[in-house]
């Protein structure tokens, strides 16, 4: 077991810094990294996909490699517009809603990405359940504007109802995200016909075949997307996306850039926008370890989730 510690290049969602523990079994690694405002219990299913790559191993892929989008933080224009030239992706992900700035603000960073793509490259925005329905219909359309024309915008209010409401109101596709990894029940934003796409990330639903269940069970296109893992992490989104028989968008596991740093010597960095999909995580290297109390604190978490698992 390795607990690490990485400093994020950019402050994103709320923190500075990536913790988790990694885990060795038969299989090879795994990463459980739970965020912080995960409770014990809902920590259980990023332990399963932990103990899955680690004990069992994944289902074998049916592509050998995987789009991927870029992810923009909140950063300003001109550094927005050279990350994503810097990237060599065709499609960016626009962090949004930030309470840090402002609409105008948002779609100043939108329009400067556009320009980085071209015309021909897919944009999409994540407000992160930021935005009750007035505010996301106004939102999204402006973003829209600035887009030039958005691929979707991903779980712009937090409960399902309101995306349902939202779904009706605009001409943008609609995403969920924490509507399906932070539900009892992830399959009730197709049934209430509240998003166009699934975003499946694979520690919070329990690893890659519960991921699969579900992408099967809605029946709405699918993108798997980071939980801003290390490369070990990243290696079990990408098994998921290179299983999924479907995959018509480019998914969300160029995430690497956000940290400062990486757990294995062989970072998995997106190549003329692609990753390959592996067949077991890569090995970890002695890099960025905990400092003793953080150590103490994920080993003790890690006991405690141990015991409702």
């Amino acid at each position: 077991m390795k607990v690490y510690a990485i400093p994020l290049r950019t402050r994103f969602r709320g923190i500075t810094v990536r913790e988790g523990v990694l885990l060795h079994g038969p299989a090879g690694w795994g990463e459980f990294c739970p965020f912080a405002d995960y409770s014990d219990a809902e920590s259980v299913p990023w332990l399963g996909a932990a103990l899955e790559a680690s004990e069992t191993g994944w289902p074998a892929p049916v592509r050998d490699r995987v789009e991927v989008n870029t992810t923009v933080p909140v950063v300003p224009p001109e550094q927005a517009y050279e990350l994503v030239r810097a990237s060599g992706c065709r499609t960016a992900k626009v962090k949004v809603a930030d309470p840090r700035v402002s609409l105008a603000d948002d779609c100043a960073r939108v329009e400067a990405v556009r320009d980085a793509l071209g015309p021909d490259g897919a944009l999409r925005v994540d407000a992160n359940m930021a935005w009750d329905v007035d505010t996301a219909v106004r939102a999204i359309t402006d973003l829209d504007k600035a887009a030039d024309g958005l691929e979707y915008a991903e779980q712009p209010c937090p409960t399902i109802d309101d995306l349902a409401a939202v779904r009706r109101r605009v001409g943008v596709r609609i995403a969920a995200d924490e509507s399906i990894r932070r539900a009892e029940d992830p399959l009730k934003v197709a049934v209430a016909g509240a998003a166009d796409i699934a975003v499946l990330k694979v520690a919070p639903l329990g690893g890659v075949r519960r991921a699969l269940e579900v992408a099967e069970a809605c029946g709405l296109p699918c993108v798997v997307s980071s939980a801003v893992e290390t490369s070990i992490g990243l290696a079990a989104g990408l098994a998921l996306a290179g299983a999924l028989p479907e995959l018509d968008f480019a998914c969300g596991l160029g995430t690497i850039s956000l940290l400062r740093g990486d757990v294995c010597a062989d970072s998995l960095s997106p190549v003329d926008g692609y990753l390959p999909v592996p067949r077991q995580a890569p090995e970890p290297a002695d890099a960025y370890p905990a400092t003793p109390d953080v150590q103490a604190a994920w080993e003790a978490r890690l006991a405690r989730v141990r015991g409702l698992s």
